[in-house]
C-alpha cells in the first residue's frame, strides 16, 4: 500500500548515525537528520516515517499524536521497537535482517584466532547459539576453516527436525567456544533472557570461550563474573551487555575482548542496513529509488584465519574501551567502519 503524506514530499526524521541516507534517498523526501537523544516525540509529530536505530524507543510515548507511518530501523535487532503498539495504529514496522551478519561473523572469528593462538582448529569444538543469518556464517566459516562446529537452534530444531541441531547441555558439555547469536526474549516458548545464566555455566566441561555479540541479557552478567572467579570459563568476550551504555566495570576489567557494540559495525554492513531502510522508504510511499551507492559484495563461503586476523584485530577497541569506558556511547556512534573480511 502507497501512503499518502500531509505535505508534497514524505517528511522523513532519520537517526544522524545512519550514513549515507541523505544521498540514497536523495532529494525526493524532506529529511531531517537527529541525534538519537533529540529524536523525541516533537521531532517526530510532523513525520511521515522514522528512520531509527537501537537507542530510540518507538513506542506510545514516542509516537502517539504524529503522522507516522512508518518506523525503518537500520538493525537487525528490533527489540526497541514496540510491534503491538505500531500494529494498533496501522504503523509499517521494517528492519534489516542479515544486513551485519558477516561483519559479526569476522568479529567472533577474529575474537577466536586472538585468544586461541595456534591451536589445531580440528581439536577445537565450536557451539554457535543461534542459527540465523549471523550463526549460519559463523558455522560456515568454522566449518571450512576445519573447526567442529556444533548447532543449538530450539525453534530451528523443531521446525525443521533437523538432526544437525543439538540442544543447549550438549554445548556446554562438549565445547570449547560458545558463541550466542539469538535475538533477545522475554516471552514465548523459547525465551532467551539470561539463557547464560547460573545454571548454564555450573554445567561447563571444558572451559570454553565465552562470546556475546548478540544481546546484552542473553548473558547474566553476575553469573558471569562467578563462572570467571571460579574458572569456569578460560575467556571472555563482550560487545553486547546488559545495561549499556553503563557497563558493568567488573565485567569489562575481566573480559579479555571487551567492544562497545560494535560487532557488526562494517561499513559493508551499515550500507546495507541503509539500502534496506531507504528501499523501504521509496516503497512505502511511492518513490523511486535512486540506487545511487551500489550494493556491496556477496559474503565468501570460505575464509582462512590470515584473512580473519588481517581484516579485523579486536584487542585494539578493547584497548580504547577499557581506557575510557565512560564513553562507550561516544565509541559506538563514531566507531571508524571496518572493511569486512
Amino acid at each position: 500500500m502507497v501512503h499518502m503524506v500531509h505535505s508534497s514530499k514524505p517528511r522523513v526524521v532519520a537517526d544522524c548515525n545512519i550514513p549515507f541516507i541523505d544521498t540514497l534517498l536523495g532529494d525526493t523526501v524532506e529529511l531531517v537528520r537527529l541525534s538519537p537523544s533529540a529524536i523525541d516525540a516533537d521531532a517526530v509529530r510532523d513525520a511521515d516515517a522514522l528512520l531509527t536505530r537501537t537507542r530510540t524507543r518507538c513506542n506510545a510515548s514516542l509516537l502517539d499524536g504524529s503522522h507516522c507511518s512508518l518506523v525503518a530501523t537500520a538493525t537487525i535487532g528490533t527489540d526497541h521497537i514496540d510491534f503491538d503498539y505500531c500494529r494498533s495504529r496501522g504503523i509499517e514496522v521494517v528492519s534489516a535482517p542479515g544486513c551485519n551478519a558477516p561483519a559479526v561473523a569476522q568479529y567472533v572469528w577474529a575474537s577466536i584466532l586472538t585468544l586461541l593462538p595456534g591451536r589445531d582448529q580440528s581439536t577445537v569444538t565450536v557451539g554457535v547459539v543461534g542459527v540465523g543469518h549471523v550463526g549460519s556464517i559463523v558455522e560456515r566459516w568454522g566449518r571450512s576453516m576445519g573447526y567442529r562446529m556444533l548447532l543449538c537452534d530450539p525453534p530451528r530444531a523443531e521446525r525443521e527436525g533437523d538432526s544437525r541441531f543439538v540442544d543447549l547441555a550438549t554445548i556446554a558439555r562438549e565445547c570449547d567456544v560458545i558463541t550466542f547469536h539469538t535475538p533477545h526474549t522475554k516471552t514465548g516458548q523459547y525465551p532467551t533472557y539470561h539463557i547464560a545464566g547460573r545454571e548454564f555455566f555450573d554445567s561447563l566441561s571444558r572451559r570454553p570461550v565465552i562470546i556475546n555479540s548478540a544481546r546484552g541479557p542473553i548473558v547474566d552478567t553476575p553469573a558471569l563474573l562467578d563462572a570467571i572467579d571460579k574458572g569456569l570459563v578460560s575467556h571472555t568476550v563482550i560487545d553486547c551487555w546488559e545495561g549499556e551504555p553503563d557497563i558493568n566495570p567488573s565485567l569489562l576489567s575481566r573480559a579479555d575482548i571487551a567492544t562497545p557494540h560494535i560487532a557488526g559495525y562494517s561499513l559493508e554492513g551499515k550500507t546495507r542496513a541503509s539500502i534496506a531502510v531507504a528501499r523501504a522508504v521509496c516503497r512505502h510511499f511511492g518513490l523511486t529509488y535512486n540506487d545511487a551507492i551500489p550494493a556491496p559484495k556477496d559474503t565468501p563461503q570460505a575464509v582462512t584465519p590470515r584473512q580473519i586476523l588481517d581484516s579485523y584485530n579486536p584487542l585494539t577497541d578493547t584497548a580504547t574501551l577499557k581506557k575510557d569506558p565512560a564513553t562507550f556511547e561516544q565509541q559506538r556512534n563514531h566507531y571508524p567502519l571496518r572493511h569486512e573480511a
